[in-house]
């Protein structure tokens, strides 16, 4: 298939490496002042530690850099199979954007958006298209993760669903059906838990340290939801949970101040230099 990745952040790197790893034609578009140019970078720079530590061979890590091809125009995609979506999580910018990709893909293009938690009924609604619109939620980083939300939205035609599940499978992944909902499955109930561990930070219940350690250690997670947190950006982790806040009136949705403040201040998290932990060349200093 030819696919185009509209959008060439840390998801779509991630999503664009999985396409061309498994032979699919990968144009990765970027909107931004960003060139996409800068996104392949970072992909063989990803592709040659992967390389040197083994887990891919110097092979693989060049077909897959073979199959990627930098786009500068949504337009490149008008012969596409598909597209992905994988924007920064504003519904007015998703909208936008599909709504230009409708005009200038053919009929027959599927349209699935990585969005984290904005229904896909309202998406679908920029399109002329809505039976060819769904959600596949990739889980961060991309390559390493076995999950793959996959939600239909209330017009998604069985094609389109069963197309993108044969896709989420042969990219080694595991496709799980959620309903359409805010947040969906995985960020209700992984925003609930952020919430409340950056709620603790602030109430001085306990340092971020403290807290991942405790969820760590006492819970057995990989990783503690401060330091995931700071992994999926709080500009990231702000604009969900203010997406649950308005979507359910939930207190426990509702964003801390320290969220609010923390991107204020640019401290976005890990791709920042900076978020709930301090990130340097030899791993992250806690600064609460």
């Amino acid at each position: 298939m030819k696919i185009m990745v509209a959008g060439a952040g840390q998801m779509g790197q991630g999503i664009a490496q999985i396409l061309a790893a498994a032979g699919h034609t990968t144009l990765l578009n970027n909107l931004d002042h960003t060139p996409p140019e800068r996104g392949l970078e970072q992909i063989a720079m990803r592709l040659t530690r992967a390389s040197a530590k083994g887990l891919v061979s110097p092979d693989s890590a060049h077909r897959t850099l073979s199959h990627l091809t930098p786009s500068h125009r949504l337009q490149d995609a008008g012969d596409c199979d598909m597209v992905f979506e994988a924007l920064a999580e504003d519904e007015a910018v998703k909208k936008s954007v599909l709504g230009e990709l409708d005009r200038c893909c053919g009929p027959r293009c599927i349209f699935a958006t990585n969005t984290s938690s904005l229904p896909i009924a309202r998406l679908a609604a920029a399109t002329n298209r809505p039976d060819r619109v769904i959600g596949m939620h990739f889980m961060n980083p991309v390559p390493r993760m076995k999950l793959v939300e996959v939600i239909p939205g209330p017009a998604s035609s069985q094609d389109t669903i069963h197309a993108v599940v044969r896709l989420a499978k042969e990219l080694g992944k595991t496709p799980v059906s959620v309903r359409d909902v805010p947040g969906f499955v995985s960020n209700r109930v992984l925003q609930a838990l952020i919430s409340e561990s950056i709620w603790c930070v602030y109430e001085g219940v306990g340092s971020a340290e403290a807290v991942d350690t405790i969820m760590k250690l006492g819970m057995n997670h990989p990783m503690g939801p401060l330091e995931t947190a700071d992994l999926i950006g709080l500009d990231t982790v702000l604009s969900i949970q203010q997406t649950m806040y308005e979507g359910y009136h939930l207190e426990k949705y509702r964003p801390c101040p320290l969220l609010c403040q923390y991107v204020k201040n640019g401290w976005l998290g890990k791709k920042a230099g900076r978020g709930f932990y301090r990130y340097e060349e030899k791993g992250a200093v806690n600064h609460a």
